[in-house]
């Protein structure tokens, strides 16, 4: 039998992922049994009404979360058979994160925060990667001010840079915009998706937002933890 290398492989892969909690004496589904493949490149947004299960499967893609049953795999790999350390590993190396509340350190400047998570993964240029990445997303001149003194569209592009600092290969976004008005969620989400086309950074996007939602190559809809639809479109990454 021929083993196939891990670019061979779909980027990111579940199969039958299911999540249960206990809730009282009985127990609650919050994903049921979802199978989902996802090509390197892909633009994919994940929608769903409240409850629905997106934050949840996109913590278990990204391992931040056991499953209950089913498997998940990066390139391959199944991130079941790996020990918190080895997801801890895998994370640094490929993954990125952009989250709602941005997770700015308070204590640290715009700079510093992209700065810090580069210094401590080892990286030998990680300030000037770090003012490199500032500049990307229009904030040279802030590097000095604290999170505090940035207007919340400025600790997104903060978040984005810092999310794209170790240039990962797939970038979990959990509602990036729904935090900020229309005009400046549209300024970050062009931003995001031009990081996502230089890079080449697989994206999966969670969002309750239609318009947020119709700039993706893929929508999958979940409704009480199953996908419902999944809609493949035109354009990068869209097709098969």
């Amino acid at each position: 039998m021929t083993t196939r290398t891990p670019s061979t492989f779909p980027r990111i892969a579940c199969q039958g992922l299911t999540r249960r909690l206990r809730s009282g004496a009985s127990e609650l589904t919050v994903l049921d049994r979802v199978d989902l493949l996802v090509p390197a490149g892909q633009r994919l947004a994940v929608l769903g009404p409240s409850g629905s299960g997106k934050s949840t499967l996109l913590g278990l893609l990204a391992g931040l979360d056991r499953p209950s049953a089913g498997s998940v795999q990066i390139d391959g790999q199944a991130l079941e058979a790996l020990s918190e350390d080895e997801l801890a590993l895998l994370r640094r190396r490929k993954v990125g994160f952009v989250f709602q509340s941005f997770q700015l350190l308070a204590n640290l400047t715009a700079l510093e925060n992209v700065w810090m998570p580069l210094e401590l993964a080892g990286l030998s240029s990680a300030r000037s990667r770090a003012r490199e990445l500032l500049d990307a997303v229009g904030l040279s001149e802030r590097g000095h001010h604290y999170a505090a003194q940035l207007s919340g569209g400025e600790q997104q592009r903060v978040a984005l840079a810092r999310a794209f600092g170790h240039r990962p290969s797939i970038l979990f976004a959990d509602e990036p915009t729904g935090n900020l008005d229309s005009r400046t969620g549209e300024r970050v989400l062009d931003l995001l998706l031009e990081l996502h086309e230089r890079h080449g950074t697989t994206l999966v996007l969670v969002t309750h937002d239609p318009a947020v939602a119709a700039r993706a190559d893929r929508r999958v809809h979940l409704d009480a933890g199953r996908v419902v639809r999944d809609e493949l479109t035109a354009g990068p990454g869209g097709g098969a």
